[in-house]
């Protein structure tokens, strides 16, 4: 390579030196296209110079430096071109031209500018000349398809025929897969859509092969078939079925199986103009356009193209005009139907406490949707003006193109009108779902009574999300189809595989992860629900419901950082630095860490659960809360004491396995204690003789004789083993029985006694007491 290089800078050094070795400018001008024969002589004396200068490592270099000095003051490409080879002939790489930034940017611009003019120029003559394609016409093109249309008659009659046929019977079993589409759930109602689908499809094939083994075998040549049939035959199979995909969207006879959200009349007049246009495009292009080049010629053929798909692209323009008013209002209502308005407005009625009265005026009528505001409101008032302009563009590329380049756009918006179409069926199914919200079995909603409100909760978020995606993939893949952008190449670059690999890993994390709480959130519901299964205990209740919280929070936490690996960042740093966080915060809050690790050893530790009466320090009663970190109890009061664990040093639980009542009875010295225990056994026997009272006591009386002297009676103890949290009942109510036996036996229950001394004289004398009577006297 170096050879071939170091050869062609010889050979245009010989050039400049032969004609003329003053300026090395022109030299090098002349050696690329303008020198004429030198003379012999001298180019024999050049050829020894040129030799000694390739030679001369001085002499070569001063060479370069003249001929990039030239390159400074005459800027032309050829002068470049031979600078740089020569620069890399020696081994010397060319700088790069120091231009300013100004002298750079307006370079672009001038790029920019003359590009758009003539890309404009060459627009407008297209569209000037554009008239000519219809000079195509010859005026023999209606004889040739009337003569084709002779030819056809009879095929096209019987073909028709048995389809319409075939039609009417399965009109009559699409109405019925509607009316059970009514009465179905969701996945029947895929089903009977599927199926109907199906039907049609396999309608059109039947009658395709009737008319095939009409053509073959009844008319003409036995076994054999003209190629008109064929076109008109396969262009009725290709037509049609476009058609059923229109019909499958639309469900013009069966409402219940409409993906696409509106109304009948609706779907009744879009099927209709639809499926004129396909048909217009379908057999126009592949029946009427290659009979049309095989009879007459290529430019009438494509003339019959061009008129084709500028009467459809007239009527789309048309049907945008005419129904602009009513799309407009159909996008405000967010693509709901009016009977989807009056069934919200009859919910949000139902669940207000004092509903409106119904008008009969206005009964079945919806009420305005309120207009929707910012720019997706400015874009569904105005819709039209992006269609139309959309239109306009494919009528200039239908005048200015060639016929296959014309069917070509029509194809592609085709399928842009097919995937809008397919995109707003999915938005308006996950619309009714949205407002309808999840309906679960009664049987489900029974052993998970919290499942239906919390997916009701998740889902439309869920919804709004994919109908976002939905809008974006629509948007491109239009875009891709009208060639403004390439949608395929992107995906197969590396940053379409690594966007669209990240983003498909993220929503597979999230949707398992959303799984695993579900799961999680539901299996807990079903060990709490007490009408199945065992009956929770009040640990169990307790535990299930701090495991729950726990569970969501680690759930929480693991699904961001792999969401976050996903997209690409590296989680060890934040790893390290949520570890240095957490031992910040750990000395920063060791009361609180305090809380948390004693609240963890608590619950282990089955101390207590919420239910329970419990004490803790100077404060006791019913724990109604209970968390990793505090405990919040109900006094007597009715006061509400929120106590951290870090300050519990005892628990007292009054409610754990059984409990006691215990009486300590106080009697007069002069008792015999055998009676008073015999009272006391006896009032027990009363007690128990209680059916209400008998079902909390777990054991015989237990005597324990006399427990103190006091001051103004003996005290003697007792006490009743209960069930737990029923003793201080069971107490009360034996206090109340041994009140009675006592009084019935006479058996003295003393009270304190108090002398009272007013001192005496030596002699023996006291001061009088002085009583003074009602009446006044002493």
């Amino acid at each position: 390579m170096t050879f071939a290089k170091t050869w062609i800078a010889s050979l245009l050094i010989l050039a400049s030196l032969v004609l003329g070795p003053l300026s090395p400018t022109d030299a090098v001008a002349q050696a690329t296209g303008d020198a004429t024969d030198p003379d012999p002589d001298a180019a024999r004396g050049n050829l020894d110079l040129l030799l000694r200068v390739i030679e001369d490592d001085a002499s070569r270099a001063a060479l370069i430096d003249e001929l990039k000095a030239a390159q400074t003051t005459a800027e032309t490409p050829a002068d470049d071109q031979v600078v740089e080879t020569l620069a890399e002939a020696s081994g010397q790489s060319a700088p790069a031209e120091s231009l300013s930034l100004s002298r750079r940017i307006a370079e672009i611009t001038q790029a920019v500018a003359q590009d758009l003019a003539s890309g404009l120029s060459a627009g407008w003559e297209q569209i000037t000349r554009a008239p000519a394609v219809f000079d195509g016409f010859s005026g023999a093109e209606t004889g040739i398809l009337l003569e084709a249309l002779q030819q056809l008659g009879l095929i096209l009659v019987a073909t028709v025929a048995v389809f319409l046929l075939l039609r009417s019977i399965g009109k009559r079993i699409y109405g019925r897969m509607g009316a059970r589409a009514g009465e179905s759930g969701i996945i029947r109602t895929v089903g009977l859509f599927l199926a109907s689908g199906l039907i049609d499809a396999l309608i059109v094939v039947v009658a395709w092969a009737i008319g095939y083994a009409i053509a073959t075998f009844a008319l003409g040549n036995f076994g054999q078939i003209g190629i008109r049939q064929t076109l008109y035959l396969n262009a009725f199979l290709l037509v049609e079925l476009c058609k059923v995909a229109v019909r499958l969207i639309l469900s013009p006879s069966a409402h219940n199986l409409r993906p696409m959200p509106v109304s009948d009349g609706a779907a009744k007049y879009l099927s209709r103009r639809l499926n004129f246009m396909v048909g217009l495009v379908g057999y126009g292009q592949l029946l009427v356009v290659p009979i049309i080049n095989s009879n007459v010629s290529y430019s009438a053929g494509r003339a019959v193209s061009a008129l084709v798909a500028l009467i459809v692209v007239g009527i789309a323009i048309w049907l945008v005009l005419r129904n602009r008013k009513p799309v407009a209002d159909w996008l405000e209502r967010g693509g709901r139907t009016p009977e989807d308005v009056v069934q919200e407005t009859r919910l949000e009625q139902a669940e207000q406490p004092d509903p409106p009265q119904p008008d009969a005026r206005t009964i079945g009528t919806p009420d305005p949707a309120p207009r929707k505001r910012g720019a997706l409101g400015v874009l569904a008032r105005h819709w039209h003006w992006p269609a139309l302009l959309y239109l306009l563009v494919m009528l200039v590329l239908v005048l200015v193109q060639p016929g296959d380049v014309a069917f070509r756009s029509l194809m592609n918006s085709g399928q842009v009108l097919l995937v809008v179409i397919l995109g707003i069926a999915l938005s308006g199914a996950m619309t009714r779902v949205m407002v309808s919200g999840v309906q679960l079995p009664e049987r489900i909603n029974q052993r998970l009574p919290l499942l239906e409100r919390r997916l009701n909760t998740f889902v439309p978020k869920a919804l709004f999300v994919l109908r976002l995606v939905i809008f974006v993939a629509v948007v491109a893949f239009a875009l891709n189809a009208i060639n403004l952008i390439d949608l395929r190449g992107w995906m197969a670059s590396q940053i379409g595989v690594d966007l669209t690999g990240t983003l498909f890993s993220v929503a597979a994390v999230l949707v398992v992860a959303f799984g695993i709480w579900v799961a999680l959130t539901s299996w807990v519901d079903y060990r709490l629900n007490p009408e199945f299964g065992s009956v929770a205990t009040a640990r169990e209740k307790t535990l299930l419901s701090l495991m729950r919280n726990a569970a969501t929070i680690a759930l929480v936490l693991i699904t961001l950082m792999f969401v976050l690996s996903e997209i690409g960042l590296d989680i060890a740093p934040l790893l390290a630095s949520a570890g240095v966080l957490g031992l910040a915060i750990g000395f920063g809050a060791q009361k609180l860490v305090q809380d948390i690790i004693t609240g963890v050893f608590i619950q282990l530790e089955n101390a207590m659960n919420v239910g329970d009466v419990v004490a803790l320090g100077s404060t006791s009663g019913v724990v109604e809360r209970l968390t990793i970190r505090s405990v919040g109890l109900r006094d007597l009061t009715g006061a509400y004491h929120l106590i951290p664990f870090s300050s519990v040093d005892m628990v007292t639980n009054y409610v754990r396995e059984f409990g006691y009542a215990l009486c300590d009875m106080g009697v007069a010295y002069r008792e015999d204690i055998a009676d008073v225990k015999q009272a006391m056994l006896d009032a027990f026997d009363q007690l128990r003789s209680d059916p209400e009272q008998a079902a909390n006591i777990m054991g015989d009386l237990e005597w324990f004789g006399i427990n103190s002297f006091g001051d103004s009676a003996i005290v003697v103890r007792a006490r009743i083993k209960c069930l737990p949290g029923t003793h201080w009942g069971v107490g009360r109510a034996y206090n109340g029985v041994l009140k009675e036996v006592f009084d019935a036996r006479n058996i003295e229950i003393p009270f304190p006694h108090q002398t009272i001394y007013l001192g005496e004289a030596k002699d023996g004398t006291t001061q009088p007491f002085r009583i003074q009577s009602d009446e006044g006297a002493a």
